[in-house]
């Protein structure tokens, strides 16, 4: 598909990949893009990818996002969740946006900010990505360096550590030293199924905080 050919808004479910494209029009299909919207953007390597998600994604990233908030809760540490926000830099030219994201280490530095440059402003601490099999998007955050992503995908977490300039596959989370983060947040998406998203996460809380006293 040409770069000016683009039919908005897109359907649920719906992707389509534009190549080549200018930061210039990067920056223009955002401006025509309305501010609340499902479709998400990636910009790399002159491609435009934009998404719709179904409703399933977007389930999954909500119950995803809940259970990270409720782990950092009840370690006690501060955080700020920046949801689906557009991060781009236009030296780089690249853009993404995460189905969620969070500052953590870096909470401080976004608190009250209602736009951030990431000229001054860094990255999110963690991104993460449901069912997301994109070059595009993985290539904006690794220009980013962006410090952790997680991928969500058909019931199994894939997390991605940034080191020497690259991804690094990783059994742990450097953000969550010492939780085996991949078995509970498997366990526990899965349990939402089968007994709501309420009911499962009271059982991760209390799971969450017997691990804890062990330590």
């Amino acid at each position: 598909m040409t770069p000016t050919a683009i039919n908005l808004p897109l359907e649920a479910g719906q992707n389509i990949t534009l190549s080549p494209v200018s930061w210039s029009r990067f920056e223009q299909v955002l401006a025509e893009l309305p501010q609340r919207r499902l479709s998400r953007l990636a910009y790399a390597n002159k491609i435009l990818e934009i998404m719709t998600p179904l409703p399933e994604h977007e389930r999954a990233k909500i119950v995803l996002a809940d259970l990270v908030k409720t782990l950092l809760r009840l370690q006690k540490r501060p955080w700020e969740a920046l949801g689906s926000t557009t991060f781009k830099r236009q030296e780089m030219a690249v853009g993404v946006e995460p189905d969620e994201c969070f500052y953590i280490q870096n909470y401080q530095a976004v608190i009250g900010k209602d736009t951030l440059d990431l000229n001054s402003d860094p990255p999110p601490d963690l991104a993460i990505e449901i069912d997301v099999t994109s070059i595009t998007k993985q290539a904006a955050y690794l220009t980013l360096k962006v410090p952790e992503l997680w991928i969500y995908t058909q019931g199994k977490l894939t997390i991605y550590i940034f080191q020497e300039d690259q991804y690094q596959l990783s059994n742990n989370s450097l953000i969550f030293a010492g939780i085996p983060i991949i078995e509970l947040i498997e366990r526990f998406m899965k349990r939402a199924k089968i007994v709501g998203v309420s009911q499962m996460l009271l059982e991760f809380e209390e799971y969450v905080n017997n691990l804890l006293l062990k330590k």
